[in-house]
């Protein structure tokens, strides 16, 4: 899911490209039924984040937002509240109670940075 110009794509436009309806029930390419969060995910952006985003001329691809939905959710199991997630030199802040991302970093921010507020990190 590429977020173009602080704009992210409407539900509508996510569920058909992972998902096939048929009739009441939501099925995938194999036959079983996904969840809501398993198609979308629970992962948000602050307003911050996503002008962030932006600001940086960060794109993140859906694998990309798969494996920063993974490293929170992986945050979640540990018990951190807030988390810094690093993947391929970016960084992100996430409020893992509230499945929210609060900022990103691209590797020129990174770079020389000093982390606060965090009580846990994942890299994914």
């Amino acid at each position: 899911m590429n977020i173009i110009n602080g704009q992210f794509p409407s539900i509508e436009q996510v569920a058909d490209s992972y998902l096939k309806k048929q009739g009441n029930r939501t099925e995938n390419e194999t036959g079983s039924v996904k969840s809501f969060e398993e198609v979308l995910g629970s992962l948000k952006f602050s307003k911050h984040a996503s002008a962030r985003l932006e600001d940086r001329n960060i794109e993140l691809s859906d694998s990309q937002m798969n494996r920063l939905n993974a490293g929170m959710q992986k945050a979640n199991e540990k018990g951190i509240n807030e988390s810094l997630v690093l993947m391929d030199q970016m960084a992100f802040i996430v409020n893992v109670k509230n499945n929210t991302v609060i900022t990103a970093m691209n590797e020129a921010e990174v770079k020389d940075n000093v982390f606060t507020n965090i009580d846990g990190a994942v890299i994914v």
